[in-house]
């Protein structure tokens, strides 16, 4: 029989985030590249039916395809470049080149639907001289309607698989000419009837759409710009994985902004004052690693370690250096003490608490206490420690 080289649920070639990224980009060319192809062949079809039917609506159809072309071409760029992994100048990465393309695009849009905006209502206003639309615009809108439509949808299913705001926002572009398309097929369909304005509003609807569409585009780019954290919903779901930690004592200063497709958070979280660093070290790291598991759209979790809230403020920055401490200590206690083994210091609000460690056999249990009282009696008006804690070891190293 022969013997099984894996297990079936282990992946032999599992997918790293270099693999992940080359995927995105690849599948990000292929599909915009499927889309120019389309734009090229329907914006020829469209300009030719256009003067030929004498449809103005199909004409400004044309040239909404045509900035589809222009469009594309920008995401092929910022699909590249946001592809590129991070290096020293780009330490999170491309991403933005993705942000930056999808306000080029949303201007671009805005500014297609107002140059047709204007040439559709001067048309309007000499409706009487224009001559008659052709029966054939009817049949290249219907055509690009279709082409459009189905476009639109093979765009959006990879986009959203892939978790691309610029290819959501060309996808959507795509369906913004098949409603435009829509609108011409009945702005045509209205003038072959006697309506010969019908052809001209239609123009104005189709503008219309385009600078609606355009403007939320850039808007969205612009809030990603200026560092817009994520939703309500989104923000807690994330609190939930910080919070539920175990560790975690609180929560604040909770901050995410968008990259992309991608999320930065970053978090303050509150531990056990007294835990060594490196198990409050630890106890970070699982709330950062908890965020990245369950919230896929993360790149990355800053998680900087408190011992308290602080978000009033730190008074404990305010206080000595642990050399001026160790040094006040030791007169602060008046005694001749051998070399402590160890003092852990713990800065807690505007006080300082001490653990001092003592060698074995340093000193019975009456030099202990009258130690201690003496520790007692000078607390009282020092103006750093508010507590020293002496212990002593009973075995050896």
């Amino acid at each position: 029989m022969p013997r099984e080289t894996h297990s079936d649920k282990i992946d032999p070639h599992p997918r790293t985030g270099a693999h992940l990224r080359d995927e995105r980009f690849q599948e990000g060319q292929r599909i915009t590249w499927v889309s120019v192809v389309v734009n090229v062949a329907l914006t020829v079809m469209q300009l030719v039916v256009g003067f030929i039917a004498h449809s103005q609506s199909l004409i400004a159809d044309a040239m909404h395809t045509l900035s589809d072309i222009v469009a594309d071409a920008f995401v092929l760029f910022a699909n590249r470049k946001g592809a590129e992994a991070a290096d020293a100048d780009h330490p999170y990465g491309h991403g933005r080149y993705e942000t930056a393309a999808s306000l080029v695009l949303g201007l671009l849009l805005a500014g297609t639907g107002g140059g047709i905006l204007i040439a559709a209502t001067g048309r309007l206003q000499g409706i009487g001289s224009a001559p008659a639309v052709g029966a054939a615009a009817m049949w290249a809108a219907m055509f690009t309607l279709a082409a459009k439509e189905g476009l639109f949808r093979y765009m959006l299913a990879t986009a959203e698989r892939l978790r691309s705001p610029m290819l959501v926002a060309n996808a959507w572009h795509a369906r913004a000419d098949a409603l435009s398309s829509l609108v011409v097929a009945a702005g045509v369909g209205g003038a072959l009837l006697g309506f010969n304005f019908a052809d001209a509003v239609a123009a104005i609807i189709v503008g219309a759409m385009i600078v609606r569409a355009g403007l939320k585009f850039a808007w969205a780019a612009i809030r990603e710009l200026i560092d817009t954290g994520l939703s309500a919903d989104e923000v807690a779901a994330i609190r939930h994985s910080i919070a539920t930690t175990p560790g975690v004592l609180g929560l604040h200063e909770l901050r995410t902004r968008r990259m992309a497709h991608q999320v930065l958070v970053d978090a303050h979280v509150q531990v056990n004052p007294r835990i060594s660093v490196s198990e409050g070290h630890r106890v970070a790291e699982s709330a950062r690693q908890r965020v990245l598991d369950s919230h896929p759209e993360v790149l990355d979790v800053l998680v900087h370690v408190d011992a308290e809230n602080d978000l009033l403020g730190n008074a404990a920055i305010r206080l000595p250096d642990r050399a001026v401490l160790l040094t006040h200590l030791r007169t602060l206690l008046d005694a001749d003490l051998p070399e402590f083994e160890r003092t852990t210091l713990h800065y807690l609000g505007t006080r300082v608490e001490a653990d001092i460690f003592l060698p074995p056999d340093f000193a019975d249990q009456a030099e202990l206490l009258a130690l201690q009282q003496r520790i007692t009696r000078a607390l009282a008006d020092d103006p750093w420690f508010g507590a020293i804690r002496l212990n002593q070891r009973l075995a050896p190293k």
